[in-house]
Order: structure tokens, then sequence, then C-alpha cells
């Protein structure tokens, strides 16, 4: 009997098991379908990635201070229950129950921050084809369902900037953090030419983060930790040519914290020699030199145009400006189909009329990210105009992540809260009593870190607030603790344990 469920596991046949197909594989999607009942529940995950990342370690896994695999979980695992497919959620029949999927094992751009939709147009075709990067259609397939969890999240957000999509780097996925470490030994190789002149070496080793939010602070810190520490050993002649500079539009950095820590890390960034630059409005990232500086050999680098400061030479720019929308939600996850109890169910009548409803997905009109009730599940309105128009849920469909919001609800769209609903969500699926309880947000506090061992802490429930070396040690401790396999719970600390002894690895692979 074991060698026959694990056949139909396998090969995706239906047991008598309930399934549930989870779109996604971040911190929603990978933590509800492990903690889902395997023996009420065939949970299916269906991302085009094969692993969940942790995402607070990508920033140390960009400069050397950790090795990729500790920021990594594979989705397929033996002591896992969980069935997988690689591929990119394509369409939804809510009323078959059924997903459509486009396989993307040969996606070129797996394991990189999406930053739009990644499909061609076709001026013969009235509708986008879903379609690769590289302009092949992908093969499709559906896959039915018992139940739906949408956790697909959203993609990077580049306000339509000229240039940033083609140019700017991304840290959002473990592709991401590779691209980063390689470019910023390439910065310094080329600036190590005997032929590269100084003002040439003063662009090259010109690092630009766009964005002053806890992802563009704790890598500008990373950043600055491996220039003073490794490469300053390595190449002490260069550097007194590099320059790190945080840019952000808004009037101050981290704006999630306490106005004293977010001093602090100013001040302690100050000390450090990093620059602040805020209310600074990027207009255009471009490969090449600054129209005013001549050279011969420009190495690929940049220029970053600025609403008040002009034209800026940098070598490396990583772009983190928060998220946008995913083509997903916006493409797929928009009319419903005429259905009845128990499949939609009725929560809100309508004040007038009793002919038959059209309904469709309730959204927000400023990020369009999909609304939920207080147990995760996906509101629906009906069509027209007015504020009186019915409204109802789908029962057998749930969103969590960045993708979805909680009506009525501020929650910010971090791993913290993702992991909280799919955590709620697994356990009232398991237990079967939806009608008992809601969802609530318990805030755990934020972190972030400052660089030189130091980090800020701003607690939450209560919590008081803690900067410096005692907020270093609860940020590695909690990060640690938070690691979901035995196996980066063993690495993670043994990797700190070899940098600190012996230096971060600087080779270009």
């Amino acid at each position: 009997m074991s060698l026959v469920k694990a056949f139909l596991r396998l090969t995706g046949l239906r047991t008598e098991r309930q399934r549930v197909i989870v779109l996604g594989s971040g911190w929603a999607g990978y933590t509800v379908a492990r903690q889902l009942d395997s023996r009420k529940y065939q949970a299916v995950v269906v991302s085009p990635r094969s692993y969940f990342a942790f995402t607070p370690l990508l920033a140390s896994t960009s400069v050397g201070t950790l090795e990729f695999r500790t920021a990594l979980e594979p989705v397929r695992s033996r002591r896992s229950d969980v069935s997988y497919f690689q591929g990119w959620a394509d369409a939804v029949d809510f009323k078959n129950k059924t997903v459509t999927i486009e396989e993307a094992v040969d996606d070129p751009r797996m394991g990189l921050a999406p930053t739009g939709d990644r499909h061609v147009v076709d001026s013969k075709e009235q509708q986008p084809p879903r379609r690769r990067d590289d302009g092949k259609k992908g093969q499709l397939f559906d896959l039915s369902y018992d139940k739906l969890i949408v956790s697909v999240g959203c993609y990077s957000q580049t306000f339509g900037t000229p240039g940033v999509k083609e140019n700017a780097l991304f840290l959002k996925d473990v592709g991401d953090a590779r691209k980063i470490r390689n470019r910023l030994l390439a910065c310094f190789e080329a600036a190590a030419l005997p032929t590269t002149s100084e003002e040439m070496k003063r662009i090259l080793l010109n690092f630009a983060i766009v964005g002053g939010g806890p992802t563009g602070i704790e890598f500008s810190a990373e950043l600055h930790d491996i220039i003073k520490e490794d490469l300053a050993k390595v190449y002490p002649e260069l550097i007194q040519y590099h320059k790190v500079t945080v840019y952000d539009v808004a009037t101050k950095v981290l704006p999630m914290f306490d106005e004293k820590l977010a001093q602090y890390a100013m001040d302690t960034f100050t000390r450090e020699g990093i620059s602040i630059k805020t209310s600074h409005h990027v207009q255009e990232l471009r490969k090449g030199l600054p129209q005013n500086v001549e050279s011969e050999r420009e190495h690929d680098c940049f220029t970053l145009k600025f609403k008040d400061e002009g034209d800026v030479g940098v070598g490396m720019v990583v772009w983190s400006t928060g998220l946008m929308q995913n083509p997903f939600v916006a493409q797929a996850l928009r009319d419903v189909p005429h259905l009845s109890e128990p499949a939609l169910k009725v929560v809100k009548p309508a004040v007038q009329g009793s002919g038959e409803l059209r309904w469709k997905i309730k959204k927000d009109l400023k990020s369009g990210s999909v609304f939920t009730d207080d147990r995760l599940r996906l509101k629906v309105t009906a069509d027209g105009e007015g504020k009186d128009k019915a409204e109802g849920v789908l029962t057998d469909v749930y969103a969590l992540g960045d993708c979805a919001i909680l009506e009525g609800t501020a929650y910010p769209a971090t791993a913290q809260v993702a992991s909280q609903k799919a955590e709620w969500l697994a356990k009232r699926l398991n237990k079967d009593d939806f009608e008992r309880y809601q969802f609530s947000w318990k805030n755990l506090g934020v972190m972030a870190y400052i660089g030189n061992w130091k980090a800020l802490l701003q607690g939450g429930g209560g919590w008081g607030n803690i900067s410096g070396r005692a907020a270093w040690i609860i940020w590695r401790g909690a990060y640690l603790t938070k690691s979901v396999s035995l196996r980066n719970k063993i690495l993670i600390p043994t990797y700190w344990l070899i940098n600190w002894l012996f230096g971060r690895d600087i080779n270009r692979f």
C-alpha cells in the first residue's frame, strides 16, 4: 500500500486526500505546504523556483559572509510529503476548480527578481500570450484542486524608471545575490588594472543603493563590511577610491523604525563613511559613463541621473524600492463565474435587485493586491458601480503573502506577516475549525543589520528598543532560530566562524 501511495504522489494522481494546490514557494507558500497534515491533504506546490529562499540572509550571501546554500531550502525533500511542479500559474478556472500551469524548467530568469510581466505581447493576438523571456511558449497543463492557496508574492518595484530593469541589480532571490557578488568583485578587478585611470577607478568603485528600507540598509552594511574587512587587505591601493551611497526619495531612511533608531543608523553610517542622500529622485539609469567623462575603456560602468544632482557615474546599482503587483494577480484573478454555495458564500447581500450577479475578485485600488476576509479567504464583489454592492468569499480559495491584504488592516508586507498567516491557515485546515477563529497578526518587532557587528531591534507588543552590539547578537540568534532545516542551523554558524577566522571568499565564479 505504501508503494502505491508513493507512486500516486509522484505521478500527481488523485488519492482519497484533498488536493491543496499552493501557488508559490515563498514565506507563505512554503510554510503552509510543509505544515499541512499529509494524512488529510495532498499538498502540491507550483512555483518557478524549486526552493524556498530565506530572504533575510540574501544580503549576507551577496558579499560572501554566508554561502548561498545557507539561504535555501528545497521544496522537494525526503522528509516531506509535499509534491512539486516547476511552473508559472497561468490561469484559474474557479468553476471547474482547475489551475493552468506553464512549465518553467527552462526559464532563463529562474532565481532572479521579477520586475514586470515576463511575457511578450503578440500584436496578432488580442490577449498577451504566456511566453518566457526567450520568446518560447512553455508547455501548458492543468491541475485540479479541492483547495487553492494563492501566495505568488509581488514583483520588484521600479516605478517605470528608464533603464532600471535592464541595468540595476536586485536582491529578492539567490540569483540576484550571485550577480551582485560577481559584479562587486568585477569592479575591483577592473579598477586594479594598470590601464584604468584614477577617474575610472572612482566610478568603478562608486556603489549606489537605491532604497532606504531594511533591505537597502542591510546590504549597504554588508557591502561596507566586506570592503573594510576583506577587500581592503587584497586591494589596499584601491580603498581610497571606493564609495558607498544610499539614495532614497523619502526624507529619511528606515521609516518603519522609531525615529531614534533610524537616527542611530544614520549616525553609524556617517561614522563608517557610508553616505545617505535622501529626497533624491532617480530619473534614469543607463549603461555607460556620464557625458562629462571621457575614457577609452568604460568597463561596463553606469550613469545614474538624478532630478537635482544630475549625472553620477557608478560601478554598480542595487535597487530596493519596494513591491509592485504580480501580473498573475492582475491578469488571472479578475472575473469569477457564477458560483453557488458552498463554493461561494455571500456575506453581504445586494441592497436592490435579485437577478443573477456577476462577481469579480475584490482588490485594493492602490496596490492591486487581492482582499481577503479575516479567515484569509479570497473576497469577491458584485460587478458594477456604487458602495452597496453584494460581497462574498470563495470558500476553498485562500490568499497569503505580499499579494494579499486582509481587508480593514494595514499589516506590513513582511516575511513575518506571511509566515504567521501560513501557520494560522495550516492549523485551521488541519483542525477544520474555521468558524471558531479569526486571523490576527502578532507584531514580533523588526530588526536590521547596520554593519560592524551592530544592529537595530524595535520590539513589538510593548518591547523596548535595542541598538548596537546587543541587538546584533539578538539579530543573529533570531535568524539562526528561524532557519528551517537542521542542516542550515549547522551550516550558518559554521560559515560565520569560518569567515571570522579566515575572511570571506572573494573568488569570482
